[in-house]
């Protein structure tokens, strides 16, 4: 990340807990030209240094820098959610909700959740959800069941019921993020089902 990032987990632990480094290094890596507003996209925002957050001159809100982010509606500080991504990131091996829970000193349940979020964020990428317009679209992949064999028509059925249901979301292109596409394999295509799929992606 920067050429004063912590080599060890001792330094990781140490360095993010210290002052407001988490802050800064978090602030350098999502808004390397300055703060944007989540909101409208806006780079007005005045950083409110007491309250530890931006307010947008154009619509007024204000917003911390987790806003839109993974990291979003967590009670967990940057200091662990960073400590986490750096353990996450330097495990050659992977690592465990029970290993990152002893190195945190948070729960296995804790530890298992931000383990879930943060494996997402490296597969899409990027930190941040998705916003703006997104459109939503579902299709179903298999082969036809006239096309099976006969013994395995029977055992599938017919139809969408003998075919894989697939969800996607295309995040459109703005002025200041390019267009991004999310693709997930859903139980059904019911809604309840698929907003538990994709609740940490927008």
């Amino acid at each position: 990340m920067q050429d004063d990032m912590p080599e060890t987990l001792h330094e990781a632990i140490s360095f993010f807990s210290t002052g407001d480094n988490a802050l800064r290094i978090m602030v350098a890596k999502r808004w390397p030209g300055g703060a944007v507003c989540p909101h409208c996209e806006s780079r007005t925002a005045k950083f409110m240094e007491k309250a530890c957050k931006w307010q947008c001159r154009d619509c007024r809100r204000q917003f911390t820098v987790k806003v839109g982010t993974i990291f979003e509606d967590s009670p967990i500080k940057l200091d662990k959610w960073l400590t986490a991504l750096w353990l996450i990131t330097n495990a050659k091996n992977g690592i465990s909700s029970c290993e990152l829970a002893r190195s945190l000193g948070v729960t296995q349940k804790t530890a298992w959740f931000m383990l879930q979020r943060i494996r997402l964020a490296m597969h899409n990428g990027t930190i941040e959800k998705m916003k703006g317009h997104v459109e939503a679209d579902e299709t179903f992949i298999g082969g036809k069941a006239r096309f099976m064999h006969k013994g395995k028509r029977k055992a599938k059925g017919t139809g969408p019921v003998a075919m894989t249901p697939v969800m996607g979301l295309l995040e459109r292109t703005t002025a200041t993020r390019a267009s991004k596409v999310t693709l997930k394999v859903v139980e059904t295509t019911r809604r309840l089902s698929c907003k538990a799929r994709f609740a940490n992606t927008f």
